[in-house]
């Protein structure tokens, strides 16, 4: 498979590059951060990666490099036939109540900016007759809750924007992947107590590779999230203000 990977330098995005990696994919990763990205390349290099892992520089901030990043990967690898984003950004309830020019970047970045990227990365996988779009979204966004309002809202956003893309575009070949992670043990949720069924990155980026080669429209990583969401999106409202959950 020729992948080509948004967030690939550190967290679950590294763990899914590496993995990968290790069946011989050939592989271009997209980032901000040069060092990152020639320290990641290196690294998937070295587990097995078909050729050279090329870097480009790719900024979510930065609506504007997008294009030229993917065109560039496009030529780097003939055409490409999966794309993987799992790059954002992550501020706590309190962080974000505190400080609305936080509120908007994480808004315009978890949101906005990654459906403009999806938008061009859709456009180039379907001029090739199709291929797999797997997008990181969240448990966040599969209800409104106390402690993650504004994250849960970006994420509940990009999660039905990925579901329309499902219902319109697979007979054409697309297949979206939309991941809803529970909480994992990350850089971004360092600092964070860790609820029960807390995953760890390696185990996720398994779960979400089969969930890829099986073109599963909707994964929850760990598995158990699935049905802890389930309950969650059943309780009643009234229920739902006086829990901290």
């Amino acid at each position: 498979m020729r992948a080509v990977i948004l967030g690939a330098t550190r967290g679950m995005g590294r763990s899914l590059a590496r993995e990968l990696a290790l069946r011989g994919d050939q592989i271009v990763i997209l980032g901000r951060d040069p060092e990152e990205l020639a320290r990641s390349a290196r690294d998937l290099e070295v587990r097995g990666a078909s050729g050279e892992v090329h870097t480009i520089g790719c900024d979510l901030t930065q609506p504007e490099t997008f294009a030229a990043a993917l065109d560039e990967a496009q030529e780097r690898l003939d055409g490409f036939d999966l794309v993987v984003v799992t790059a954002g950004i992550f501020a706590t309830q309190d962080e974000l109540e505190a400080d609305r020019e936080l509120t908007r970047e994480l808004l315009t970045v978890d949101f906005a900016n990654t459906v403009v990227f999806c938008e061009e990365a859709r456009t180039r996988l379907l001029a090739r007759g199709g291929g797999t779009l797997c997008v990181f979204s969240s448990v966040a966004g599969d209800r409104g809750r106390k402690p993650v309002i504004l994250y849960g809202a970006a994420k509940a956003g990009l999660s039905a924007y990925l579901e329309g893309l499902d219902h319109k575009f697979r007979s054409r070949g697309l297949r979206t992947v939309c991941v809803k992670p529970g909480f994992v043990k990350t850089g971004m949720t360092a600092g964070l107590k860790p609820p029960p069924f807390a995953g760890e990155p390696d185990a996720v980026a398994r779960t979400v590779l089969k969930a890829i080669a099986r073109g599963k429209p909707v994964v929850y990583a760990p598995p158990i999230w699935a049905l802890v969401m389930a309950v969650i999106r059943a309780l009643p409202r009234f229920l739902m203000r006086r829990i901290n959950f």
